[in-house]
C-alpha cells in the first residue's frame, strides 16, 4: 500500500469514529475496518494541471486555421446542446504572449456555440511548448480531419500549405496526418478546378470523387461545362470517368502516323436522368444551352408520338 493510501485510509476510519461509525449498537454492528472496501473512482486517474476553466473573452480564434467557415444554425445547435448537457469534451488553446490572450488551435466551434450559449468560461486543456505554425497547423488538420469538420476545397488548400511549409511530399503528408495516398492526391486535385466547381464541392451539389474525375480533364472551360452536366444529371463517380474517357478518347484519336494531327472537334455532352430509371443523352458538337436542348427535345417527342400513332393504326 502506497504511503498516500496509507494516509487516506487513516483519515477515512478517523472520520468515522469521530462520527460514531464502529460503535456497538444495539445490533452489534461491525466495526468500519471489517467492512469490504469499494471500488475507488480515483484508481488509475491522473489530473492535468493543463485543464482549466478559462474566462470566454479571454480566448480569441486563430486567424490561420484551416477552418474558414461556420454555420450559423449549426453553432445555435450546439450551443442548444451544451445549455441542455453541459460542455462534454474541452477545446485546446495556446498563450500568445503578444497578444495577451489565449488563442484555439482545436475546437472553435465548442469555443463559438459557448459564446452562443452566454457561458462566461469554457474548459480548455492548455498546449505547453513552444510550436511552430507549421506544427500548430498539422495538429488542426489532424483534429478537424479526425471530425470531418473540413470543407473539402478548405482541406485541400490546408493540405498545400502544410506541404510548402515543410517542403513535404503528398505521400509524406499522408504518412504525418495517418491518411492514404490516394485520398491526399484527389483532395490536391481539387486545387486545379475553377472557383465555380469547386464552390459545387463545397456546397455538396457535387462530390469530392466526381470532382477529381472531372479534374482529369484538362481544360478548365470544358472541365465547368462537365461540372454542370454531372450536377444536372445526377451521375456518380463511375459515369462521369466515362463521360471524361470519352471525352478524352474523341479528342485523340483517329490520327494516323507520319499525318499532321487534325484539330479536335469539340462534342458537349449532357445526360439527364428521369425518375422512371430512363438516360437522355444530347450531343452537339456546336455545344449546348437550354433553349436548343429543349427545341430538340420536343422535336424528338414529336418523333416518338408520330412513331407511336402510326404503329398504333397499323396494328
Amino acid at each position: 500500500m502506497s504511503k498516500r493510501d496509507e494516509l487516506l485510509n487513516r483519515f477515512g476510519s478517523n472520520l468515522a469514529e469521530s462520527m460514531g461509525a464502529g460503535r456497538q449498537s444495539g445490533q452489534g454492528a461491525a466495526p468500519a475496518s471489517d467492512r469490504p472496501a469499494g471500488p475507488n473512482p480515483h484508481q488509475g486517474t491522473n489530473r492535468l494541471r493543463t485543464a482549466v476553466e478559462i474566462e470566454v473573452d479571454r480566448i480569441e480564434p486563430d486567424p490561420d486555421q484551416p477552418r474558414q467557415e461556420f454555420d450559423p444554425d449549426a453553432i445555435a445547435r450546439l450551443a442548444a446542446s451544451i445549455e441542455s448537457h453541459g460542455q462534454l469534451q474541452p477545446i485546446a488553446v495556446r498563450w500568445v504572449p503578444d497578444r495577451g490572450r489565449y488563442v484555439v488551435v482545436a475546437g472553435e466551434r465548442r469555443w463559438r456555440a459557448i459564446k452562443h450559449a452566454g457561458r462566461a468560461k469554457v474548459a480548455a486543456v492548455i498546449l505547453e511548448g513552444d510550436r511552430s505554425p507549421e506544427q500548430i497547423l498539422e495538429l488542426q488538420l489532424i483534429e478537424n480531419c479526425i471530425r470531418e469538420d473540413l470543407k473539402p476545397v478548405e482541406q485541400a488548400r490546408a493540405f498545400k500549405t502544410l506541404m510548402d511549409a515543410n517542403a513535404w511530399t503528398a505521400s509524406r503528408l499522408a504518412e504525418a496526418l495517418n491518411l492514404t495516398g490516394a485520398s491526399v492526391s484527389r483532395a490536391l486535385a481539387l486545387l486545379d478546378l475553377p472557383t465555380a466547381v469547386q464552390a459545387s464541392v463545397d456546397d455538396g451539389r457535387l462530390a469530392p470523387s466526381v470532382a477529381y474525375e472531372i479534374s482529369k480533364v484538362d481544360d478548365p472551360t470544358e472541365q465547368e461545362d462537365l461540372a454542370a452536366e454531372v450536377v444536372s444529371a445526377k451521375l456518380n463517380r463511375a459515369e462521369t470517368a466515362e463521360v471524361v474517357r470519352r471525352r478524352k478518347s474523341e479528342g485523340q484519336g483517329g490520327r494516323r502516323p507520319g499525318k499532321a494531327k487534325a484539330k479536335p472537334r469539340k462534342v458537349t455532352t449532357r445526360t439527364y436522368r428521369t425518375s422512371t430509371g430512363y438516360k437522355v443523352t444530347v450531343e452537339h458538337r456546336k455545344g449546348t444551352d437550354p433553349d436548343s436542348i429543349l427545341d430538340a427535345l420536343k422535336e424528338i417527342i414529336t418523333q416518338i408520338e408520330t412513331s407511336v400513332s402510326t404503329n398504333a393504326e397499323a396494328a
